[in-house]
């Protein structure tokens, strides 16, 4: 069954959490001890109706403010996908964990209050969903009850968002357009009666569409080692394999293949997946392969196809997101995770931080705060095989990590 990962996005009170709890009501989904606590809660908070919240929000404190604070991941299932939803918080100071909820995702649900309109934190989500290149952006007009089902007010915010999708990278027919009422579960799996102007799918309907292909794009082979493997059995003494994910396309027995960052050359000899041999391994398969001669390859090192070579430097820029709340200054030491390969690297400069309301960068800055995007140069110790974040994200993407404290302090995107 196909896997659909989805990340939500939302200001505060937007209602992603009762969005969520929604779905998972009206696909019964909910477990009859988890809708029996929903209830007995909703009560005692005085409410006469379902507390969707409730079913995501966790945290004791997310539950008592009424917000979300760290991201969840929910799980339910129909009958033609298993989705997985990362419940994403609104706040300006939790920007980090937005991005850690939208980076494996294929799709994004973009809440916004009809009453509201689009405002600064929904500029915000949606240039972080442009800055991980989500495929699909479903803007979720919600709370529509509110404004008694107003087709002008929800023509007014797609008109609004529109002018957003003008200054992105998206095409518009990536982005999709739903008036909902998460609370009262209009358009969100069954058609709603009072929007009789609105003549398109239901969320649900939507998802169960969307093509739920993994996350990284089909590009050029990436196959990043993980492990060697040499087993301690007489009868595979001679066996030496490399195991690890295969990213961007496709690999076949008898592939030319070049090793990173030595340049040795060699042949596909064995695809193994666990104990079953194939002559071809789809992107996104982890398996282990053999190769023809015996080139040393060690954990860290990348596997690709010699007409399809990956630039190998001591240098990069990228767009940094940055996570920790000690400042990025130049001249501060980190380590660069690029799958499995960890590199001891230094920050070069800093070219400003990226204004995250599309309206431009501020060359001024030579310093990142937390939750501020910018534009990063990083000298390595040692050479990197790598991609544009734009032609495969597996190899496009790093993380940086505090060489003192061993903290995750950014996520790169290099360009």
């Amino acid at each position: 069954m196909e896997v659909l990962k989805i990340a939500t996005a939302g200001s505060v009170d937007d209602g992603k959490s009762t969005l969520i709890g929604r779905i998972l009501y009206d696909t019964k989904s909910l477990t009859t001890d988890k809708l029996e606590a929903i209830e007995a809660r909703s009560k005692a908070n005085g409410f006469d109706y379902l507390d969707f919240s409730l079913a995501t929000d966790g945290l004791v404190a997310e539950r008592e403010q009424g917000i979300t604070i760290d991201v969840a991941h929910i799980y339910f299932s129909t009958k033609n996908k298993s989705y997985i939803i990362a419940d994403t918080p609104g706040h300006i100071e939790y920007t980090r964990n937005m991005v850690t909820g939208a980076s494996t995702s294929q799709a994004s649900i973009i809440l916004v209050d009809a009453r509201k309109g689009v405002i600064e934190q929904t500029y915000r989500h949606f240039f972080i969903n442009n800055l991980l290149r989500v495929k699909d952006v479903i803007v979720a007009v919600n709370k529509m009850d509110l404004v008694d089902f107003s087709q002008n007010k929800y023509e007014a915010i797609k008109a609004d968002f529109e002018e957003l999708i003008a200054k992105s990278e998206y095409k518009e027919q990536n982005i999709t357009f739903i008036p909902v009422s998460a609370l009262q579960g209009d358009n969100v799996v069954s058609t709603s009666e009072n929007t009789p102007w609105y003549n398109g799918q239901t969320l649900l309907e939507h998802l169960e569409k969307l093509d739920a292909q993994d996350v990284y794009e089909k590009s050029q082979v990436r196959f990043p080692v993980q492990t060697v493997i040499r087993p301690k059995k007489d009868e595979f003494h001679d066996f030496r394999g490399y195991a690890g994910k295969l990213y961007g396309g496709d690999l076949s027995v008898g592939d030319e293949v070049t090793i990173l960052p030595s340049l040795t050359s060699s042949k596909v000899k064995e695809i193994f997946f666990f104990d079953q041999q194939f002559d071809t391994a789809g992107r996104g398969s982890s398996c282990t392969v053999t190769l023809e001669d015996d080139v040393n390859v060690s954990r860290g090192d990348m596997i690709v196809k010699s007409s399809e070579k990956p630039r190998v430097e001591k240098q990069l820029t990228a767009t940094v997101c940055w996570m920790d709340s000690k400042d990025l200054n130049p001249g501060a030491n980190y380590f660069v995770q690029s799958g499995s390969n960890r590199i001891l690297a230094k920050v070069k400069s800093i070219h400003g931080t990226i204004a995250t309301d599309f309206s431009g960068e501020d060359t001024s800055k030579n310093s990142l705060q937390l939750n501020e995007v910018g534009k990063v140069q990083i000298q390595l110790s040692k050479p990197l095989a790598f991609d544009a974040y734009s032609k495969n994200k597996a190899s496009g993407s790093f993380i940086l990590i505090d060489s003192q404290t061993n903290n995750t302090s950014g996520v790169g995107f290099i360009m």
